[in-house]
């Protein structure tokens, strides 16, 4: 068991499910997100999206679309997302 920690101490499979592709999630007032079981559902969710949005792209241009605009609609769905929480006081 001991060659399955990093010198953080934190079993590796508990750091792949905390961490995404060195990106650390922030709290509104910046300071990291630190409860394990969050950053797993992050981190998941993350990974969904992703795949979703891969497939969805090479569908698109296996039936000819033009990569730009298909970036470009990605990009605009994702500024488009409404935050229903905006103005909840903590």
């Amino acid at each position: 068991m001991a060659q399955d920690r990093a010198f953080s101490g934190t079993p590796v499979m508990a750091r792949r499910k905390t961490t995404a592709n060195g990106i650390i999630w922030r709290q509104p007032d910046g300071t990291p997100v630190s409860c394990v079981e969050k950053l797993a559902v992050l981190n998941d969710n993350l990974d969904e999206i992703r795949q979703y949005c891969q497939d969805a792209f090479e569908d698109a241009l296996l039936m000819g679309c033009d990569e730009r605009q298909v970036r470009q609609v990605f990009e605009s769905i994702v500024q488009a997302i409404e935050n229903p929480y905006r103005h909840r006081k903590r």
